[in-house]
């Protein structure tokens, strides 16, 4: 015993040696500290300026601390702006402070070498990488339409280099975000379907809210004045049908468009259609013709609203879905309205027949509803308007259970995909899960346009044939 205590160093040394101890167990400890984090996905592994906000659970983690004596524990204090174990002067302990960062900086006591978890920080994840949400992570390319309060532009994601389109907002101090903007913003975030535009990102600043959706290079209304006349049938009915499982999916969820027309169908280069600017009509997600928006929407706009219905519900969307039904097979807008809602309601009275109580139970009762104001007309075929539906089978019966009058017997989207008119349809377009495109099926594909192929359409059945490739 004698001989333990002749061979024990100084006091001064034991202190020294006890200090060096500790300070290699907490360097240690933060090594696990460091360690269970990457263990758990965290891609980050430092103390932001060690604020207490970000230590949340702290006190439960560094358990190291505990298997020292008590007599060599030392008091650890976190504050806002620093972190100092010791009460020993600052060149004792090494931090390595940045603008957004506090890491400790140690050497391990068996390699020397640098920590790897310090070297992290220059990755894709440092802080001035582009991130998501940040209106400096897209670089505008050129501007392709504007609207009375929105901005479309082509636009390049730095953050993974895709096509997008940004459409800007412009905010007003007084009047704040508009609602349309948050209402289609707000339903786009919950809808994930290969026929409904995809919103990647908002950027919300002071002076604008920023949508960046995926990029579609063109939309229907476009895709119909490039290729005048009609539409090749088998398109149609390939655009048709997309049009409907869009519509099926969102009216499934309770969520109406309200705003169908060609111009807000976006056309991929692979030919998939997607339902976009919902809740905003007068902005456009891709390049589109600057009709006057109060009569292009006229066109599609169904009779009990033009009429002052308030009571909207899936039937609304379906009279529009009909209305875009032919123009794609005749190459016209049905009821191309050139003054007003009277105006309007005359050309679809003209083809439909002017309304009653008996066709349409309640109609006297709608505001705008005067009997004494509508030439008295008959119901006529629809091919007797629009030629071209008598080419297509089972395209008039179809257009015409779309185009009722009368809003509860109009077809749902549902009921429309079960129309004969698809018959000829592979089966497993019907098996298809909401992101899966119509285009994933072998042999469907979009025919190349020409001019006279309504004529011979419903002579030949090419489907299951092998289709064509279409280029444009």
């Amino acid at each position: 015993m004698c001989d333990l205590l002749d061979s024990q160093p100084p006091p001064a040394e034991k202190k020294l040696s006890r200090m060096k101890k500790l300070r290699r167990t907490l360097s240690e400890s933060f090594g696990r500290i460091a360690l269970k984090k990457d263990d758990n996905g965290f891609d980050e592994i430092c103390v932001t300026k060690m604020s207490t906000r970000n230590c949340q659970g702290m006190d439960s983690v560094i358990k190291p601390l505990d298997t020292i004596p008590e007599d060599k524990k030392v008091r650890v204090q976190r504050t806002q702006s620093t972190f100092d174990p010791f009460e020993k002067p600052n060149n004792q302990v090494k931090r390595v402070h940045s603008e957004n960062n506090a890491c400790i900086n140690f050497k391990t006591s068996s390699t020397g070498k640098e920590s790897p978890k310090i070297r992290r920080h220059s990755s894709p994840s440092s802080p001035t990488s582009p991130k998501f949400g940040k209106a400096d992570s897209y670089e505008k390319l050129e501007k392709l339409g504007e609207g009375s309060y929105a901005t479309v532009y082509k636009g390049k994601s730095k953050v993974n280099g895709k096509l997008v389109a940004l459409k800007v907002i412009r905010l007003q101090e007084e009047e704040g975000t508009p609602f349309t903007a948050i209402r289609e913003a707000s339903l786009l975030k919950g809808l994930k379907h290969s026929n409904i535009v995809l919103l990647h990102d908002i950027i919300h600043t002071k002076e604008t809210l920023t949508l960046v959706f995926e990029f579609v290079h063109t939309d229907l209304c476009q895709y119909m004045d490039k290729h005048p006349g009609g539409l090749h049938p088998d398109n149609v009915k390939l655009f048709l049908f997309q049009l409907l499982r869009g519509l099926s999916y969102i009216h499934q969820r309770y969520i109406l468009h309200r705003d169908l027309k060609p111009q807000n169908l976006l056309i991929s280069d692979t030919g998939e259609l997607k339902l976009a600017d919902f809740g905003l009509a007068r902005a456009k997600s891709v390049p589109s013709h600057t009709y006057s928006n109060e009569v292009v929407t006229l066109w599609y706009r169904p009779p009990d609203v033009l009429l002052g219905s308030t009571e909207y519900s899936t039937c609304l969307d379906m009279w529009g879905v009909g209305c875009i039904f032919v123009e794609m097979i005749q190459g016209v807008a049905a009821f191309p309205g050139m003054k007003d809602i009277q105006d309007q309601l005359e050309r679809i009275f003209l083809v439909l027949g002017t309304p009653n109580e008996d066709s349409w139970p309640g109609v006297h009762s709608l505001p705008h509803f005067k009997p004494d104001r509508f030439t008295q007309y008959s119901a006529k075929n629809l091919r007797q308007a629009w030629n071209k539906l008598s080419y297509v089978n089972h395209a008039e019966d179809l257009a015409s259970k779309l185009l009722q009058c009368f809003p509860k017997n109009r077809l749902s989207a549902q009921a429309a995909l079960s129309h004969e008119y698809f018959s000829d349809l592979p089966p497993r377009l019907w098996e298809l899960t909401d992101m899966s495109s119509i285009f994933s099926v072998p042999n469907v594909r979009l025919q190349a346009e020409g001019g006279e192929s309504m004529k011979v359409f419903g002579k030949n059945n090419i489907y299951g044939k092998g289709l064509s490739n279409m280029k444009h």
